[in-house]
């Protein structure tokens, strides 16, 4: 029952943050924290949570870092209890990385811990062809539902054609894509590839361009195809901008919701848009060619209490020059859109038994 209920949310589209990593000034794992956050992020209103993802930071895959494993089991733990508690049913998503072998153990282990679905990185598997990285979305699938995953290229990604996608859409049990290119052309690509597929109604979209979150929410794709035409639009976002904020946008993602089932989008919609991305490049850094993406998100949270510091596993992850002033300047201009009294009100609660 429960595994319906989550596969059919997924389809239908959820809020979901790509967790961080909480680590001690050691760099070991710091287990309250992360609890810590899991509670937020639940609290806040996410429909789903994602880990093990770039925010997470991929170096956690390495067995000599050894955390992919504890990491996925606290996060699974904390949804479990929140599930008991409020009967509410929260997407599970792990992400999984590496060659074929690699990503069919990672994605054994995540159904084994419940997960409902795996997010399948493409990074570091640029000397594969398209056709071997299609046969090991299929070997994978074959395991656990899968959400492709387009990466931007800053973070390892590559680009595939529209072939690659069209293929891609009709490999049985992929359920959803993360479209995270940080490109319209690409992005272009994937919808109407997920569009024209026999397996449209099956497969769900998440915008994962951290740089259009609210337009890609908000718009209606078209297509003609053999004298057909074709809809299609993102179901959901799975993003590492709504590790923090995260209150806020669940508030925005409804919105969008709403105003596109209406048809009617209304203007200050996309005044909204632009001010969620002047934000999002405070916090990824794209002026640093995102070199402090996820020390950003950790600043964030630092200053709210959710994290102790902004400490990741390589020492040579940290904020970019200026970016903690830029951080600053845009919780200053738009103070409506960050969840400092939310937090502040909460934290004690969330941080009991911890």
């Amino acid at each position: 029952m429960r595994e319906e209920t989550a596969k059919d949310l997924l389809r239908r589209g959820v809020l979901m943050p790509a967790t961080p990593l909480a680590l001690t000034k050691n760099r070991s794992l710091d287990e309250k924290r992360q609890r810590l956050l899991m509670r937020y992020y639940l609290s806040a209103g996410a429909g789903g949570i994602a880990t093990g993802v770039h925010s997470t930071q991929f170096e956690i895959h390495d067995d000599k870092v050894g955390l992919y494993k504890p990491v996925l089991e606290i996060v699974s733990d904390e949804i479990n209890r929140h599930e008991l508690k409020t009967g509410k049913v929260i997407v599970k998503v792990a992400g999984v990385c590496g060659n074929a072998a690699q990503a069919a153990r990672e994605a054994s282990l995540a159904r084994r811990l419940g997960y409902d679905a795996i997010l399948l990185s493409p990074g570091g598997l640029s000397h594969l062809s398209e056709s071997e990285m299609l046969e090991r979305t299929r070997e994978v699938a074959k395991i656990i539902p899968v959400i492709g995953f387009a990466l931007q290229s800053a973070a390892g990604g590559r680009v595939f054609s529209y072939g690659y996608w069209a293929a891609f859409c009709e490999i049985e049990s992929v359920a959803a894509i993360k479209t995270a290119p940080f490109d319209r052309y690409q992005t272009q690509d994937i919808v109407r590839a997920a569009a024209t597929s026999g397996r449209s109604a099956e497969i769900a979209l998440y915008t994962g361009n951290d740089d259009n979150i609210v337009v890609d929410l908000l718009t209606e794709y078209e297509f003609t195809h053999d004298g057909k035409k074709y809809r299609k639009h993102f179901d959901g976002g799975l993003l590492g901008h709504y590790s923090c904020w995260t209150k806020s946008a669940v508030e925005i993602y409804e919105r969008c919701a709403a105003a596109r089932a209406s048809g009617t989008v209304d203007a200050s919609l996309l005044t909204l848009a632009a001010k969620v991305t002047d934000m999002n490049a405070a916090i990824f850094d794209p002026s640093h060619a995102y070199a402090g993406c996820i020390s950003g998100i950790h600043e964030v949270l630092r200053r709210q209490g959710l994290l102790e510091g902004i400490w990741c596993v390589s020492e040579r992850e940290r904020l970019s020059d200026g970016q903690a002033d830029e951080i600053s300047r845009v919780c200053a201009a738009y103070p409506e859109l960050v969840d400092d009294a939310f937090i502040s009100e909460n934290i004690s609660a969330w941080s009991m038994d911890l």
